[in-house]
């Protein structure tokens, strides 16, 4: 598998507005994963080549002396870079940190509006995971543009939504965007919660909901399944 570059993770429509503040000069280095974590001491849990994503709510509350141990701790752990999200904790990237990123050259970017995490671990995890759906003719494309063509697309969603696509509006719409923030997250209940803004029992509500309705939603080929089914209704 080629891994995508921080550079190349950067090109994709959903981090389009990101600023890159520092660690130009690794640009060209490789993104293995895209994590979301707010906690200060999550290097000790990743293996390197990780971009992460924060709204900077722990490094906020922390001391600058903190904050510069933070960044370190991540460039020696071999971390691909920093995405922090500067709206609702943090309104401007500190200056001791950007000081120390730029000394080790450490990549942090930042968006300077509210961006959804799922959307860039998303597009970042298929760019990771399927490399070849971005060459000329783009797979994933191919494969919605054949079932629309061939009149297999609603029978394809009747297959994989059925149950929810018959539900009252409402609700039908509740549960398909929770679906979608659950695929997107990789089943990340915190993260799915934060994004769609309510509490994590919601969550496990809606969730044991889904596959009361809808079986297995967690196998690879389940999500392979429902992803497409997804982007078919929004066609």
């Amino acid at each position: 598998m080629s891994l995508p570059t921080l550079r190349q993770i950067l090109e994709l429509p959903a981090f389009a507005g990101a600023e890159l503040l520092s660690g130009q000069e690794r640009l060209d280095g490789y993104i293995t994963w895209v994590h979301v974590a707010e906690v200060l001491d999550v290097a000790r849990l990743l293996s390197g080549g990780e971009l992460l994503l924060s709204t900077g709510l722990e490094l906020a509350r922390t001391t600058p002396e903190a904050r510069v141990a933070y960044v370190r701790t991540l460039a020696e752990s071999g971390v691909g870079g920093l995405c922090l999200e500067l709206v609702q904790w943090l309104q401007e990237l500190p200056p001791e940190m950007l000081q120390t990123a730029r000394m080790l050259q450490f990549p942090i970017l930042v968006f300077r509006h509210e961006v959804r995490f799922a959307d860039l671990t998303r597009a970042a995890h298929e760019r990771i995971l399927h490399p070849g759906a971005f060459e000329e003719e783009p797979l994933f494309k191919s494969l919605l543009e054949a079932l629309i063509e061939t009149g297999r697309d609603k029978r394809f969603m009747e297959r994989h939504l059925g149950a929810l696509l018959r539900l009252p509006s409402r609700p039908k719409s509740t549960l398909l965007a929770t679906l979608e923030a659950l695929l997107a997250s990789q089943f990340n209940i915190a993260e799915t919660a934060r994004k769609l803004g309510v509490r994590r029992q919601s969550i496990y509500y809606r969730l044991e909901q889904l596959r009361g309705m809808l079986g297995d939603i967690e196998s690879p080929e389940r999500r392979l399944g429902l992803w497409i089914a997804l982007e078919l209704l929004k066609r």
